[in-house]
């Protein structure tokens, strides 16, 4: 199956080498998106841009791709399954949850000069990097790429309620499948407390399992478009 793959704040599509070979190896066909504004060099890049970028990979994908989105991807994640709920057969959201209508993308840390750099560790103290050694961590900040403000705050428009009826797997990473759960009862997650058919699969990883544990990560992705 053909897998789009789509990163979180402040990385490119580099950040999924290690899980797109393992993909292949187990024989699908991944195909990571370098987003707009965060690997091209596109500052002036908008919410826009990025999900646009997202429907082209979709649409260029053999049959019925699953479309994974990281972190605040997974807003954009589900974008695709609103712009395409015919074409994309299932939704993997990792470590994050899908933003409602009229929220904005990502206005979650300071946006300087036009764009959002990567605030530091000190954000992700605990179970979100409890996992990464110092090396990793260094190597993370380093390559971190300023997101631009006009993605960051970039307001989610969606329209088709058809995408209630695409089925979503939460991969939990730094929380718990039972916390995830308990938050989408309550309410927290509005869209996917409306979504048909959602699944939960735990991973002993932190924030970033694409670099801690990407071999574990392929092997659940694999799984997830296998029960397709």
């Amino acid at each position: 199956m053909d897998i789009v793959l789509i990163a979180g704040l402040w990385l490119d599509g580099s950040v999924w080498d290690n899980v797109a070979a393992q993909l292949q190896a187990l024989g699908h066909h991944p195909i990571p998106v370098t987003l707009p504004g965060q690997g091209d060099g596109n500052t002036a890049a908008t919410l826009a841009d990025q999900s646009a970028a997202v429907m082209a990979a979709v649409d260029g994908a053999a049959g019925r791709p699953m479309v994974v989105g990281h972190s605040a991807a997974c807003s954009l994640a589900w974008l695709a399954a609103d712009a395409r709920p015919a074409k994309v057969s299932k939704v993997a959201l990792i470590g994050g949850f899908p933003s409602p209508d009229g929220k904005a993308y990502a206005d979650l840390f300071p946006v300087q000069d036009g764009a959002m750099p990567f605030p530091g560790w000190d954000w992700f103290e605990g179970p979100d990097s409890a996992d990464l050694d110092d090396a990793a961590k260094d190597a993370i900040a380093s390559a971190a790429i300023p997101v631009p403000g006009g993605v960051a705050l970039g307001v989610i428009r969606l329209a088709d309620e058809r995408r209630y009826d695409v089925p979503v797997v939460l991969i939990c990473p730094e929380f718990t499948p039972a916390q995830a759960r308990e938050w989408i009862g309550h309410g927290e997650v509005q869209e996917l407390a409306k979504a048909g058919d959602v699944s939960f699969i735990d991973i002993d990883s932190g924030h970033w399992p694409m670099i801690s544990a990407p071999g574990e990560l392929a092997r659940l992705l694999a799984q997830a478009a296998e029960e397709t």
